[in-house]
């Protein structure tokens, strides 16, 4: 019997205002190629890097989210490798005293079952610089060299591509939490390596890791091919290789890169220009506990138990802060279940920067009190996006007439009810396909 089992190591590019060692501004998107430089990032000899405190400001409170015990005590270690957009060659990063370890992440996975996803640990690092590959020709830009990356590590527990898909959005949601990081996987500011083993009868499967996977559907994608390809080597009694491989996208195939490195192969040492910290010395961690903000799990659980959303709604409406904060202004306006079901079913996060929640509520309070019928207000919806006009505003100039006698059209709800008591029940246990 074949079980998947995938561990990821996620990084998380931070926004702080500048990188991990030295004063050079952190945000190079749409930078010049080597303009956002200094000797300290470039590695020139005789520099000293000095520590972000904010990042590891950052660091602890993602930790604390997340549920890890934080480390009294912690350093930074020298990770030698050789690249060329590596300039020291070597990279200041953590090996075994990190910030923060043991913690877990609860998620809903695509069979709607709650699974507790444990972490491995969290450290610092900073970040390499980029590769720009021009015909036969590559060039290097360092503006991203010494920028600050969170390495969150999960153990080797999400049991299915799609898992490892839900388990990077809703991380990537309490990311923007936290607002510790932009967390756009299309810029580079959230990239992922995944291990996938297969194990057979209970008999431990060896990994692969998968490098540099940017965006969700490429994390899905790449561990659904890897997935099969082990499969397909075990069913043949082949042995499946320990390696690092590459995802093609175009083509949609893994392929080899290299062996998989170990820990020795890094020679790490102790960073011997940064003096090892004292964590609870340096950072209020109570405070920081206490200046959490309340996040998506914590907001589906108030939403359902106290503002009587159904599930469905209740777990989508947090995925994105902004359309939870729209939700919520909107809520104080009308119903929250009549607030929940036009963000979630007809404007959807992209559409709500059209209108502002005020101008939404006076709209859906028209249609609470019977002024306007469920079909004028999308009609009217539609104007108002367009023309950034109010509701009665758009109802006075197209001319729109109240709804007609409310009890004609209770009779005919009714009939239609007692016509399909089998739907009617399916819509109270919650499978809206009835409605």
């Amino acid at each position: 019997m074949y079980k998947t089992v995938i561990g990821l190591e996620i990084h998380v590019q931070l926004k702080t205002k500048s990188k991990m060692f030295c004063g050079c501004d952190n945000n190079a998107d749409g930078a010049k190629p080597n303009t956002l430089v200094c000797p300290v990032c470039m590695g020139l000899p005789g520099v000293l890097p000095v520590a972000n405190r904010q990042a590891i400001e950052w660091v602890i409170k993602t930790g604390l989210a997340l549920n890890c015990e934080i480390a009294d005590f912690s350093r930074f270690d020298r990770k030698h490798y050789f690249y060329p957009d590596l300039p020291k060659n070597y990279q200041i990063s953590q090996y075994d005293m990190p910030f923060a370890t043991s913690g877990w992440l609860e998620i809903r996975n695509q069979k709607s079952e709650i699974r507790k996803i444990n972490l491995t640990r969290i450290h610092l690092e900073e970040d390499a610089g980029k590769l720009i590959h021009a015909g036969d020709s590559s060039l290097v830009d360092l503006n991203r060299a010494g920028t600050p990356l969170m390495e969150i590590v999960t153990e080797p527990e999400i049991s299915s591509p799609a898992e490892a898909k839900i388990f990077m959005q809703e991380l990537r949601s309490i990311l923007r939490y936290l607002s510790v990081s932009d967390a756009e996987m299309e810029k580079g500011h959230l990239r992922c390596d995944a291990n996938i083993s297969i194990t057979t009868d209970g008999r431990e499967g060896i990994p692969a890791e998968i490098k540099n996977i940017n965006s969700f559907r490429m994390l899905e994608r790449a561990l659904l091919y890897e997935e099969k390809r082990q499969k397909e080597l075990l069913e043949k009694g082949e042995k499946v290789a320990k390696e690092t491989r590459g995802w093609d996208d175009v083509n949609s195939i893994t392929y080899s890169q290299r062996s998989k490195e170990i820990a020795q192969d890094y020679r790490y040492f102790p960073e011997p220009d940064l003096p090892p910290f004292e964590i609870k010395k340096l950072f209020n961690i109570e405070k920081l506990k206490d200046d959490l903000p309340e996040l998506p799990a914590q907001k589906r659980q108030r939403y359902i138990k106290n503002m009587k959303l159904p599930p469905q709604d209740a777990a989508v409406l947090p995925i994105d802060k902004g359309m939870a904060e729209y939700f919520e202004k909107l809520a104080k306006i009308v119903h929250p279940v009549t607030a929940a079901n036009w963000i979630v079913n007809i404007l959807g996060v992209e559409k709500i920067n059209k209108i502002n929640p005020e101008k939404l509520g006076g709209l859906l309070k028209l249609l609470e009190d019977h002024k306007i019928t469920g079909f004028n207000a999308k009609e009217i919806l539609v104007e108002m996006m367009k023309t950034n006009k109010d509701a009665r505003t758009v109802i006075k100039e197209k001319g729109i007439s109240p709804p007609k006698d409310q009890s004609e059209i209770a009779k005919a709800v009714n009939k239609v009810i007692e016509d399909n008591p089998e739907a009617v029940n399916d819509i109270k246990k919650g499978e809206n396909k009835a409605i």
